[in-house]
């Protein structure tokens, strides 16, 4: 008789428990105490199935799926970047230019502004840094009135809020054969503004030189002068050579500048002629463009700011003796510096 081990003697099957019908599963381990692969949660899944694309996409890749949107929007600025050419501009950096805020453009004065204060009486005019160096010769005394020089330039700048037009012009008696005649006094004005270094560099302003042809009244004129129409025209209290800007001299705008300081430059600035008159021309300009104050050594060490009196000293405790309201005397000393926006 042939055995049937499924066969009772009744004829019936036995009939099996509830957690006897499971399948049966094969252990990764059969060493392992875990009895196989552990079952998934069904209720997670059910939350998964009711979540948006959104959250599932999330819940999928983590960190990864807000890493991307990202990295495709850095993508597409790098593209756009590259076929345009377009750049973000770098932020001026600090100490760059003039310390002392934006300009005042236009505002109507009468104040001379440039030369020693007025009423200034406890200071020694024998200050070794105010004195004026030895030197070329140059006109002690000329005739109080001025001849402009012919040429003019097309506009420099962007002049944004304002295009400064101003003529060029040399003191009747005054001689410039000895650096370059009228015409080289002028080319380096007009050239010294031109420079981008010089206050173009700043998008408000823009410079046009004029002369007796343009028809045009200039905002101020750059005028080489004598040591004693100097005198005259920025004061004299303090017994110095100085250059200045009066807004209303004979009710002109005129830009003084010294010829004795043109010739013989000044013993602070350590620089050479050149840039000593690149550095006069920049900070009379710069008060006729509407910065009044003058400015003291913010760092040790570093360039002066062009609207400190370098003419005078590069130094704040000398500084201090010649303009008291403006300069603290706190050790500081910068060297010198011809240009409104040395790094431009």
């Amino acid at each position: 008789m042939t055995y049937d081990p499924g066969h009772r003697g009744n004829g019936r099957a036995p009939v099996l428990r509830d957690e006897w019908r499971e399948p049966l599963r094969a252990q990764r381990d059969p060493l392992a105490e875990d009895s196989g692969r552990s079952r998934s949660n069904r209720d997670d899944h059910q939350r998964w199935r009711k979540q948006t694309w959104l959250g599932r996409f999330v819940s999928t890749y983590g960190w990864r799926a807000y890493a991307l949107p990202l990295l495709v929007v850095l993508t597409a600025v790098v593209i756009y970047q590259t076929i345009t050419g377009a750049t973000v501009a770098p932020p001026v950096a600090e100490g760059e230019g003039p310390v002392q805020g934006p300009p005042t453009i236009g505002m109507a004065s009468t104040a001379i502004i440039g030369a020693p204060p007025k009423g200034l009486t406890q200071f020694d005019a024998n200050l070794p840094t105010g004195i004026l160096p030895e030197g070329g010769p140059f006109t002690e005394a000329g005739a109080r009135t001025w001849h402009v020089v012919p040429g003019t330039t097309p506009q420099v700048g962007q002049g944004t809020d304002k295009v400064f037009s101003y003529t060029v012009e040399v003191e009747d008696g005054v001689d410039t054969t000895s650096f370059g005649g009228d015409d080289g006094f002028a080319r380096m004005v007009s050239e010294t503004l031109a420079n981008p270094k010089s206050w173009t560099h700043n998008p408000q302003f823009g410079f046009v030189r004029v002369d007796d042809t343009s028809g045009v009244q200039p905002d101020f004129r750059v005028s080489l002068t004598s040591p004693m129409t100097v005198r005259e025209g920025c004061g004299y209290d303090i017994q110095l050579e100085a250059s200045c800007y009066n807004p209303a001299y004979d009710g002109q705008p005129r830009v003084f500048i010294n010829e004795a300081r043109w010739v013989r430059g000044a013993v602070p600035f350590q620089g050479d002629i050149g840039s000593y008159r690149q550095y006069v021309i920049n900070h009379e300009v710069g008060h006729a463009i509407g910065y009044p104050r003058h400015e003291q050594c913010a760092v040790s060490g570093e360039l002066a700011p062009v609207m400190m009196q370098q003419t005078f000293s590069t130094s704040n405790n000398d500084a201090a003796r010649f303009d008291p309201g403006t300069v603290t005397p706190d050790g500081k000393t910068c060297r010198f510096n011809p240009w409104p926006y040395p790094i431009a």
